[in-house]
């Protein structure tokens, strides 16, 4: 059965005027299959996509009392982690800072959410008791 593989992979090297060396074919094959061998660059297909926060695009500010209300809790007024919220570094230490300045200032109520945010749609998806 082996014998048979060779002779029909050699069948298409050999000519009818003439029997070509054994070392030519070997040198052929072998260069079609360093072709076939090539590298490809391709990414990584087990690579995750990167997570995007939801404010990176968007300026935070300490009058925005709406936007900041999505980050506190309703009924003990303390602000959610970065593991809540799905915040960057950057821009959750920016809320934390705004939400501490408008509260400062006056804006903000420091104990609790103000009921009229109470039914504004969550940016972070946090499941809040009713």
């Amino acid at each position: 059965m082996y014998t048979l593989r060779v002779l029909q992979r050699l069948k298409p090297g050999l000519s009818p005027h003439g029997s070509t060396s054994l070392r030519s074919l070997t040198v052929t094959s072998d260069v079609a299959k360093q072709k076939d061998d090539m590298l490809v660059k391709m990414e990584n297909p087990y690579k995750e996509p990167q997570k995007g926060c939801v404010l990176c695009n968007v300026t935070v500010d300490y009058k925005n009392i709406q936007l900041l209300s999505q980050f506190i809790s309703p009924h003990t007024g303390k602000i959610y982690g970065r593991h809540f919220t799905g915040l960057c570094g950057v821009k959750q230490k920016q809320v934390a800072k705004a939400i501490k300045k408008a509260q400062s200032m006056g804006f903000m109520s420091v104990t609790h959410k103000h009921p009229q945010f109470m039914r504004d749609p969550n940016i972070c998806q946090l499941k809040q008791l009713n």
